[in-house]
Formats: C-alpha cells, structure tokens, sequence
C-alpha cells in the first residue's frame, strides 16, 4: 500500500476494507501475478465440497488438484483452515494464485482451503480461537468436536476422497490460519508430514490484541471482523456494515482522535456495546481460565512430524506468537524436527511475492530476501517433507543490523552469553554497575497527553499496524515524560542474540502505572541514505532506529491472573520482557534505552489511579502520577540481554 495514501485524510472505506483484508488474510499477498494466474488455470482444476464433522457440521472445502493427477502421478495435499472467506466461490472461478508461494505452485500439490465452522458458506457455529477439547472430554463424548477433531475429520475425508493425492498432507496457516494450523498438527493424523506455523496466533493477552495485558488499542478497527455473530451462512462480508460505522472517523489523526473518545469505558457505549468479543476483553480483564483455556503453546504437544516455524523480526502483530511457538515446540516434542526462519519483515511480509528491494520503512536491508525465503526455505520444507526430495532444510535467521543471514542449528544460536547494561543518572548506558545511592530519574506521565506511538504519522496504518516497529524514535529523546539512556560510541560490533528482560526499578505517586522499554540503534552522524527510502525527507545520518519495545502493566507484575496496585513511594521493581531479537549494533553506532509510561495510541492509556477493570474506569480516575526510575547502588534499573560472541 502506498506511503502517501497511509497518511490521506481522504483515505476511502474501500480501500481500508482491502488493506484490512490482505492484513488478515482475506487476500494474498501479490505483485505481478498474471503468470502466476494463468498457470493455475491451465495446471489445476477445482472441486468444491462440504465435508462432514463427526458431529454433523458440514464445513465448506475447496481443493486446486493439478490437471495430470492420476493413480500412476499422486501429488501431496497442502491444507490450510481459514475464518476467513476462500473465495471465489463459481465452480469456474480461480484465484491469481495458489498456495504460500509460487515455487510451491509449480512444483505441484493439491491445495486445499477450508472455511473454519460459523464463518461463511461453513455450518456451525463460530468461537473466536475457539478452544482444543482434553482428550479426556473427547473420549467422554465421540462427537464432541472442536478446531483440531475438524482438522482430523476434514484430514481423513481427503486422503479417502480426493483422486489423486500421495496420502501425505501438509499443514500451513500465516496468522489467525497458523492458530488453525497449530490445532490440526496436535491431532495427530497418521497422515500428516509437515506443519508449518507461521506467525501463529498463539494467545490474545499477550499478541494482537493484548501486551502483558496493555489493550492494543491499534487493533481498533479489527474487533468488527470478530465480534459479529453471523446470521446463517454466506458469501457476503456480514460484518462489513459494523466496521464501515467504526471505520468512519479518526484514520488520518489516530492520537488525537483516539484520545478524544475517552475511557474504554466510553469506547464500549459508543462502538462496541453489543460486539462479543470486545464484550469478552471487558469481562476478562485478567489472565483467567477463559485465556488460559485459548493459549495455544502449552497445547502445542504429542507432535512427531517436521515443523517450520516462521515470522518477521517486524511483525506488529504475531511475532511473539511465532518466539512463543518455537519454543513449545522444541520443549515439548523432543522428537520432532522444529526449524525456525525469521526475516527482517512485517506481518505477512516474506508472503510478499516479485520483491526486488526488502524494505520496512525507511530501512533497505537487502534484495528479493522474501523470495530467498519462499526458494530455500519453505518450498524446500514442503518438498522435502511431502514430497521426498533430499535436499536439507535448517533454519535461517535475518540479523537486522548487520543485514545478512545466519543459519544457526537452534535458537537462541549456541554460545551466546547474557550481558547487563546499567542505567546511570546522567543518562549513559554501560556495564558498570551504579556506584550512586538514592539515585533517580524522574518523570511526569500524564495520561491526557500520552507519549505517542510514533514520531510522525498516523499508528494504524490502513487499518493495521506496520512501520512503527523499525521507526526513527529521534523526537522523544527531548520529551519530558522520556527516560532516556544511551552508551558510548562503540568500539565493536556487538550483537543482540536472544532474549532480553528488563528490570525497571520503579516508585511513583499513583497505584498503576505502564513501563514501556525500548532499545534502539542510533546510527552515526554519517550514516548515508538510499534510494528506496519510505520518507525521502528522513535523514539516516543520527536515525534512531526502533529495534525492540515492550510494554508491561505494572497491576501485572505478580501475577496475570491476579492484579495488585503499586503502594505510592514504595520501589518496586518491574520485570518487562521483551521479545527476541537478532540485531547487531554495528562500530561506530550507540545503543540507546527509552524508558517511559505510555504508547498511544498503540496501546490505551493507564489511568495511574488503580482500579479493578481498567475496561470500567472513568475520566476522574485518569491522573498525572510522578514516575521515579531508580538508578542507584541499590535500586539498579538494568537491561539483560543474550550476547553473541
């Protein structure tokens, strides 16, 4: 989508519905595709079929099997399970593409896409990450079914049904459909190869539409395409009339129009009073059994086949899902084969197809990575593991800094060691320990005037969250509610590896309060543009460049379950986990931590004042509060990261 048009006051409905929809999945992700289309259509034919649950749902299925399938040439099935729509519907009808990418797509497999049950031409009716039955309860009840007894019946129906397929079946889903993709790969089909996840849905308090419980308030326009219950099935947007009446006001202006509608509590009467999910958000402010019972990971066990795990490093929404799945993955299936393949990409991008120069924002990292990716890596998985070639296949990771791929044997990548880096009262950054007692930093946060998300432009991006993750974060190093600390010109290159915590020691006269952390790279002073820059007018020379950020509510602190207030005065120290990185700060850049207590309208603001449901609290409990970061002997506010050698 174009960079103009992300910031146009006059940006049309149409256009944020088709911006919405290749974000969450409604479309792929093309570039030129007259090739692509006319292969399909002189290689595949298409069957339409209704495939029967155990409990008599039928779920609407449409299967591309290429032409010369016959009992002496069988192809492999690729399934993929979508809430989305699979249009289009016509029997004669062909989408520009087929399959994740256009190797996939000549090397021949029968592509399958099904309609989740309640969404669409599906029966049944729809849950919003509807959760995996025990296998106690299925064994209790034969027809109880749930996302991953549809994958086995649809599975099982296919290899029995559709002429022509080799018996194997490989699994693969990008986002909500890598929630879909997780749930069939735990079923435990004899007949599944291979998996592939890809920035999967893995749990909603703490991806999409939650940070350690901080609502994303970027997902604003999202909650429509959710929470609206479906009458009967069709192949009509149903909820297209709610999201047009969200979608009307506030794009171009997202700060202030977002401030201006108050308390969530106000956003609730005004837009979503009869949405059930948003209803659902307000009813569970805390991480209790209705979350619990929806968290994906710790379900993610009892897998024998391949897995290949993949995400972007700049994945506004699921990146941590696809940190998260890896690492289940690898714990709990000691048996199974788990790759990972991370590249310096948003959300959906190494999808992207005829890439000639990978950008995210202002940043060039490189040429056709994305088909790099979809060449070596994801169709040799499928090939390897569907079709039988020999070829192998480990992981590939992106390190943002440095710009280059690396293929470690697992993740973190082996001998990585942690490092601290000390925060100091005079604003430096290093691994010395403070040496100060009853040293401090202090700040006002205010929740009427919020620390924006970013330094220019609109947060939600035609509809979603892109650019913020990679952006110059030069405007806030003069803002008085922003701590920030930076180390020495370096000497060498050092590399960020892994994991990486923070441990703010915080005080503050309110009860509640946000910490948010970011680590940055700041370039040197000569650091030269390129020519495919997002923003011509930025200069890269002193850029601060976004590599992580985190927010973590302070309520949270103990537990998620179980919110607590801060004691006003007392210091209290925060852990904020941050997710994994693979950057290298290169010689002659700085690394620099932000510390502050809001990023709106990324996220809401926090009243300061605590109270049991920030979803019910009111204008009056919005208060400044004096925030005290502790930097002393005692009280050390630290940043601990894996370091590679």
């Amino acid at each position: 989508m174009g960079h103009e048009a992300a910031y146009h006051a006059a940006m049309t409905l149409r256009r944020l519905l088709l911006a919405l929809a290749a974000c969450l999945g409604f479309a792929r992700t093309v570039g030129s595709q007259a090739g692509d289309s006319a292969y399909v259509r002189s290689h595949y034919t298409k069957r339409i079929a209704r495939i029967p649950m155990r409990d008599g749902v039928e779920l609407f299925t449409v299967a591309y099997v290429p032409v010369d399938a016959s009992p002496s040439r069988r192809y492999p099935i690729v399934l993929q399970r979508t809430p989305f729509s699979v249009a289009p519907y016509d029997q004669d009808a062909f989408p520009l593409t087929l399959g994740p990418d256009p190797f996939m797509l000549r090397d021949g497999y029968i592509f399958v896409s099904q309609e989740v049950r309640g969404r669409y031409l599906s029966g049944g009716t729809f849950e919003n990450v509807r959760p995996l039955l025990s296998d106690s309860a299925r064994a209790r009840n034969s027809r109880a079914a749930d996302e991953s007894t549809d994958a086995y019946d649809t599975i099982d129906w296919l290899v029995r049904n559709v002429a022509g397929n080799n018996g194997r079946v490989g699994l693969f889903g990008v986002s909500y459909g890598g929630y879909y993709a997780g749930a069939a790969a735990v079923s435990r089909h004899p007949a599944i190869a291979a998996t592939s996840l890809q920035a999967p849905v893995t749990d909603f308090f703490f991806e999409d539409f939650h940070h350690n419980g901080a609502l994303v308030l970027g997902s604003f326009y999202a909650y429509s395409v959710f929470g609206i219950a479906r009458q009967e099935p069709t192949m009509r947007h149903w909820w297209l009339p709610e999201y047009e009446r969200v979608a009307e006001h506030g794009m171009s202006d997202d700060y202030f129009y977002q401030l201006s509608l108050g308390p969530l509590a106000d956003i609730t009467r005004r837009f979503y009073a009869d949405n059930a999910w948003w209803r659902a958000m307000v009813v569970h402010p805390n991480y209790d059994a209705f979350w619990q019972a929806r968290a994906l990971p710790p379900r993610l066990r009892g897998i024998t086949h391949p897995v290949l795990v993949v995400g972007g490093w700049f994945d506004a929404e699921n990146l941590i899902g696809s940190l998260a799945a890896y690492r289940a993955l690898r714990s709990q299936n000691p048996g199974a084969k788990v790759t990972l393949a991370m590249g310096p990409f948003g959300h959906r991008g190494w999808s992207a197809r005829d890439v000639t120069h990978t950008v995210h924002g202002n940043l060039y990292f490189g040429d056709s990575l994305e088909t790099q990716f979809q060449r070596e890596v994801e169709a040799a998985f499928f090939r390897r593991h569907l079709k039988g070639d020999t070829a192998s296949v480990g992981s590939l990771l992106f390190d943002t800094g440095r710009k280059a791929w690396i293929r470690p044997t697992t993740w973190p990548a082996p001998g990585t060691v942690s490092r601290t880096f000390y925060f100091h009262r005079d604003g430096s950054l290093s691994t010395s320990r403070p040496t100060a007692m009853g040293a401090y930093i202090e700040i006002v946060s205010d929740p009427r005037k919020p620390v924006p998300s970013r330094c220019s432009g609109p947060t939600i991006e035609d509809g979603g969250l892109y650019h913020y993750m990679s952006d110059d974060q030069r405007c806030f190093t003069s803002r008085p509610d922003v701590v920030t600390l930076q180390s020495d010109t370096l000497s060498d290159d050092v590399t960020f590896a892994g994991e990486l915590t923070a441990y703010v020691a915080l005080s503050t006269t309110g009860t509640d309060a946000d910490v948010v952390v970011k680590l940055i790279d700041v370039y040197p002073p000569d650091e030269p543009n390129h020519p495919y820059q997002r923003d011509t007018t930025i200069r890269l020379g002193g850029y601060q460049q976004l590599v992580r950020g985190e927010i973590m509510r302070a309520r949270f602190r103990q537990s998620f379950s179980t919110p607590v207030p801060l004691r006003p005065g007392e210091i209290t120290e925060i852990t904020v986990p941050l997710p994994d990185v693979l950057h290298t700060f290169r010689k002659g850049h700085r690394i620099m931590i932000q510390v502050q207590s809001s990023w709106f309208p990324l996220f809401d603001s926090n009243p300061q004042r605590y109270v049991p449901s920030i979803y019910a609290a009111s204008e009056p409990d919005f208060i400044p509060a004096r925030h005290r970061i502790w930097v002393s002997r005692s009280a050390g506010s630290r940043i601990e990261a894996s370091i590679a050698p």
